[in-house]
């Protein structure tokens, strides 16, 4: 069960733009960069939970407490509250490239939520339900994208399913699926939101389902909202998905585990603590690449990835 609900908050119906994402790379660069981001996102969450572990906290904010005291509370539940607000957005709406292929494992505020719910919660555990669930997905990003640009080349549009008929049963049952399986993720990506907005607004508040309740309606709201009413909303997000997205997979879990793990564990010259330097300088490589190629798009209205 843990294996889904991880694989179900990495997965959203981004999966849909891979072929488009795949049309403008190229397969073997497309496959290369997949490859890639995979073994990156579970360094990633190696070093979160070994961090997580060194302290034995199981919350993505509170480690940013415990790395920078309030402010650091304040920025990871900011980010949290952007990206996955974001990524709830585009869920309706057409993503760049290049937060589909960056981005595409995603799911740093839900493992150690998922951490906790295990039976017996350990990092060695819980490292291989992220393993698996990583390399569920990859399989399952590639042969979309594979299948998908292969039918169409390169004709192949953003939203891959608008490239068949609408009165196809079998493509009728694909969306279907595909909407299931969206739904599916809003309660995941949810509970991160709503902790981060908890965290923020009531920290010493004991748990009430009537706020419970209100902040997940209120948030479902605002995002319906900002999706009918904001034509432009998905380079807003975009913007904010270049900056939150290696913010949460890169840089926090690297300076998190810079900071918290001691000294007396790990040196800071030691070789795991160069490693998360050197992750944290490549997320702001990412972040820096992203947010140039949106702009360059911004201002040029032409697609900044080459064709094939």
């Amino acid at each position: 069960m843990s294996i889904f609900n991880l694989s179900n908050a990495i997965m959203g119906s981004g999966i849909l733009g891979l072929a488009y994402a795949m049309a403008n790379t190229g397969i073997i660069l497309f496959v290369i960069l997949l490859i890639l981001i995979a073994l990156l996102s579970a360094y990633s969450i190696h070093l979160l939970l070994k961090t997580a572990g060194v302290v034995g906290i199981r919350a993505y904010e509170q480690l940013g407490y415990r790395a920078f005291g309030p402010p650091g509370k304040i920025l990871a539940a900011c980010i949290i509250t952007l990206h996955n607000i974001g990524g709830k957005i585009k869920h309706f709406t057409t993503a760049f490239t290049i937060p589909i292929m960056a981005f595409a494992f995603v799911c740093h505020p839900e493992v150690l939520p998922i951490y906790t719910e295990l039976k017996t919660p350990n990092k060695t555990r819980m490292q291989n339900v992220a393993n698996i669930s990583i390399l569920a997905m990859f399989v399952m990003y590639l042969l979309t994208a594979i299948f998908g640009y292969l039918t169409f080349y390169g004709n192949v549009k953003s939203e891959l399913l608008e490239m068949y008929s609408k009165k196809d049963t079998l493509m009728l049952c694909v969306r279907l699926a595909v909407l299931i399986a969206v739904t599916l993720t809003v309660p995941v990506v949810l509970f991160p939101i709503r902790r981060a907005v908890l965290q923020l607004l009531f920290p010493d508040k004991p748990f009430h389902w009537v706020r419970h309740i209100s902040i997940a309606v209120c948030l479902l709201f605002l995002v319906n909202l900002l999706v009918i009413f904001v034509p432009n909303i998905r380079d807003i997000f975009g913007f904010i998905g270049a900056t939150s997205a290696p913010s949460l997979i890169f840089i926090l879990p690297g300076i998190f585990y810079i900071c918290i793990v001691p000294e007396e564990q790990e040196p800071l010259k030691s070789r795991p603590k160069i490693q998360a330097l050197v992750f944290v300088t490549l997320g702001f490589i990412f972040m820096i690449m992203s947010i140039t190629f949106i702009m360059i798009e911004w201002v040029t209205g032409k697609k900044t990835s080459g064709g094939h």
